[in-house]
């Protein structure tokens, strides 16, 4: 659809439509602002959440046959 057909069907409403049509369309450029602010993580924002076994670095005895 281009701008001139959306405008056209735009002028077509009545002032209340058209009234809920701009708050829409805000909502929808409000909603772009925030997608684009994404944070970034931070490092070392995940550190003590994660534990790793002490056996962590030990040969996996389930795949001894194909080291063989």
């Amino acid at each position: 659809m281009t701008e001139i057909q959306l405008y056209t069907k735009l002028s077509k409403l009545p002032p209340a439509l058209k009234a809920e049509v701009n708050d829409f369309v805000d909502f929808l450029l409000s909603k772009k602002k925030k997608a684009v602010k994404a944070k970034k993580p931070k490092f070392g924002y995940a550190k003590g959440q994660f534990k790793m076994s002490p056996d962590f670095d030990e040969p996996l005895n389930d795949f001894k046959e194909y080291t063989e």
